[in-house]
């Protein structure tokens, strides 16, 4: 009994080794019309084998390509969609530069930083407090998350004017819309349908 860890090596083992024999042996047919006949059943196999993704638009495509690839980029055949480049599997991606750029205050993360940058691009218009109040209500939202006790106004309108470079401050006005959207936020639902009150008496277990 010959082992899989005695046999060569699969590239792509989830189709299994009875495809990649079905493959070596399409690599051995002398006949170009046989060996293309072969390819073709063995591509339908390997189809059939995946069910779920044949409505991918390029599900075909990818099954040539791993057809290719199993036979070691052996088998001569004529691929419906061209032959796959090998050196594309060989090239190492490129690096990706991380920002290295240290985070002021990290309980607020990133991602705020780059919305006051983009509140101080706006114009002094409505779009710009409502944008305003949305960074202040997440600021002390985060505060509190992070560390666990309550914050006031004065420490969100310092660490805001701090992140601005002194062009973003949290004013009465800013503090209006805040409230404002709060209270939009915490609105009831009087929309909702009250289950209780529907004629139907509650059951206990």
């Amino acid at each position: 009994m010959k082992y899989n860890t005695q046999q060569k090596k699969m590239a792509l083992p989830e189709y299994g080794r009875s495809v990649q024999n079905m493959v070596d042996y399409a690599i051995t047919i002398k006949d170009p019309a046989e060996r293309q006949r072969c390819a073709n059943t063995i591509v339908s196999i390997m189809g059939n084998m995946f069910p779920h993704l044949r409505d991918i638009p390029d599900f075909k495509y990818k099954l040539w390509d791993h057809l290719a690839i199993m036979s070691d980029f052996k088998l001569d055949i004529e691929y419906p969609y061209g032959l796959v480049d090998p050196s594309t599997f060989t090239v190492k991606p490129g690096k990706i530069e991380y920002n290295s750029k240290e985070i002021a205050y990290k309980h607020y993360g990133r991602a705020l930083e780059h919305l006051i940058n983009k509140a101080c691009e706006m114009p002094d218009d409505d779009k710009k407090q409502q944008l305003v109040a949305l960074i202040c209500n997440h600021m002390k939202k985060s505060y509190i998350t992070w560390n666990k006790d309550s914050v006031d106004d004065a420490k969100i309108a310092t660490d805001l004017e701090n992140l601005s470079g002194g062009r973003l401050h949290m004013d009465d006005e800013i503090k209006k819309v805040m409230a404002e959207r709060l209270a939009l936020y915490y609105r009831p639902k009087n929309n909702m349908p009250n289950n209780r009150n529907n004629g139907q008496k509650k059951r206990f277990y």
